[in-house]
């Protein structure tokens, strides 16, 4: 029963940010807008590693976490169009995926909810069961890998596919499994013509995972044949990267909306646009000053 944060109609946004007060508190003017820009379907937001604790004051390595997500909730809020969908790529939670954190994560989370749907994946420090227990009217029914927070939808460039690779809570590396796999493939090869860009929470590591996706081999070994694939992303390294895989798939790390794990590297958000062969990605530093933000890259297609 994976889950989906629908779009907010004005009215539930309104009453959601009444209950949750300060911690969405938007300008009058971004506010007002919210609801009247227009809507790019080809542009998409991306966050990772929130680690949202259930006491908002929480703060790891100097940042406070809740605060960092509030302020990419009103970047974004402020953004001059509304993107197709928002995706938060895993740890969601602070440590152990407590009830708490899911609850201080959805208040903060608010006025994301006003501009698209957000689809949520797991990483290492999530808890499964509170993390559905937390959203019960955004569960929707799906019996193709059980106890799966997994997803397929579909953009006019591109089919978009979630997977989830939490193996044990509070354990650092992650596993996508060999249901999962089998699901992904058929799923793959049920749409063959368009563009394909998979997400999963932990990193691929070659060529001994340790700390990240520990069947990385696996996993490239369906997507690297499967020609439409051409963007593989990925948080739980709190790092800002992109490269290339030898068969020409594209390796997007995102930044945390956290905190990074050294000094000097970018916490912040992802804006990336699709045209019909690549993609244009940009880097939202929520230090507007840090060498790497607002510095779009472009990434073509392999060929089909």
């Amino acid at each position: 029963m994976p889950v989906t944060l629908l779009q907010l109609s004005r009215r539930d946004f309104l009453k959601r940010a009444a209950l949750a007060g300060a911690a969405v508190a938007l300008a009058p003017e971004i506010q007002a807008g919210l609801f009247r820009k227009s809507h790019d379907k080809n542009t998409f937001f991306f966050l990772s590693d929130t680690h949202i604790a259930g006491d908002a004051a929480q703060t790891y390595l100097n940042v406070n976490m809740t605060d960092h997500l509030a302020a990419v909730s009103r970047e974004l809020a402020a953004w001059p169009v509304r993107p197709a969908a928002v995706i938060v790529n895993g740890d969601l939670a602070y440590l152990t995926g407590k009830p708490e954190d899911y609850v201080q994560f959805a208040k903060a989370i608010t006025p994301v909810r006003a501009l698209a749907p957000v689809h949520l994946s797991l990483g290492n420090h999530d808890e499964r069961d509170n993390f559905w227990s937390a959203f019960p009217l955004d569960a929707v029914k799906q019996d193709s890998v059980p106890q799966k927070q997994i997803a397929v939808f579909d953009s006019p460039r591109a089919n978009w596919f979630l997977l989830d690779s939490l193996q044990v809570t509070s354990k650092t590396p992650g596993e996508v499994g060999g249901a999962q796999l089998d699901w992904l493939a058929h799923e793959l090869d049920a749409r063959p013509q368009k563009p394909a860009i998979v997400l999963v929470h932990h990193n691929p590591q070659f060529p001994k995972p340790t700390t990240g996706l520990l069947d990385s081999d696996a996993l490239l070994a369906v997507l690297a044949p499967r020609r439409q694939v051409k963007v593989l992303i990925f948080g739980h390294t709190h790092d800002w990267k992109i490269w290339q895989h030898e068969s020409g798939i594209h390796l997007v790390n995102l930044p945390p909306t956290s905190y990074p794990f050294h000094e000097g590297r970018p916490a912040g958000w992802v804006r990336t646009t699709l045209a019909d062969a690549s993609m244009e990605i940009e880097l939202r530093c929520l230090d507007v000053k840090h060498p790497e933000h607002a510095k779009p890259v472009g990434l073509v297609w392999r060929a089909a």
